[in-house]
């Protein structure tokens, strides 16, 4: 039997880390692409490097680290530098994802779960079979912004309908998790999904 390194995906504020909590709580290493992106531009990467020449010294805060606010400012309605931005970052999430995988089922794991947010835009998804999304309504995502961002609710709808559409990515589900604010619901669901993973894996499916 191999090792296995399954998808976590979903739209802004729907609620993959909680997931991903729940998976860690069962005893699941998670990579989160998040962490493995602040990595990949951490001070003196060739990663910050080609971020600053790409887009200015501006995107840098006073003590020289990445303002990943300022840069997601930038890039956030403008095709072009996103496309630029994720040519630089995205062979080097990649490179430290597999390099983490690798390292997973060297240690013996059977299972892994690679959390991120970009997965089916990516065109990824049959690279992390099974692919698990989370979902909510979008009234529930804008709430959730507003109240952890200090964000309006135009702003709150602007990131959320800057993203793929949620139905996009169920598509492309193999799980779907439906969290629309009931959290033992949600992790009732997490529990399940990952019950028939954990079987699959062992029925060498």
């Amino acid at each position: 039997m191999g090792f296995v390194l399954f998808g976590l995906t979903g739209g802004i504020a729907c609620g993959k880390s909680t997931v991903a909590a729940r998976f860690r709580e069962h005893g699941v290493e998670v990579i989160d692409a998040d962490q493995v992106a602040r990595l990949a531009v951490a001070p003196g990467t060739s990663g910050l490097a080609e971020v600053v020449k790409a887009f200015g010294e501006e995107v840098l805060r006073p003590d020289r680290t990445l303002d990943r606010q300022k840069l997601a400012a930038i890039v956030f309605d403008d095709d072009e530098k996103r496309l630029r931005l994720n040519k630089i970052l995205h062979p080097r999430i990649a490179g430290r994802t597999m390099l983490l995988a690798q390292e997973l089922a060297e240690r013996g794991e059977k299972l892994a779960c690679y959390e991120a947010t970009l997965i089916v835009e990516n065109g990824m998804a049959d690279a992390f079979r099974p692919l698990v999304v989370v979902t909510a309504p979008e009234a529930v995502q804008v709430a959730r912004v507003m109240s952890r961002d200090g964000a309006t609710e135009a702003a709150a709808l602007a990131r959320i309908r800057a993203q793929m559409p949620l139905e996009e990515k169920v598509k492309a589900a193999d799980y779907v998790i439906e969290n629309a604010g009931d959290l033992e619901a949600t992790l009732r669901q997490a529990d399940e999904v990952l019950e028939k993973i954990r079987a699959k894996v062992e029925a060498g499916g």
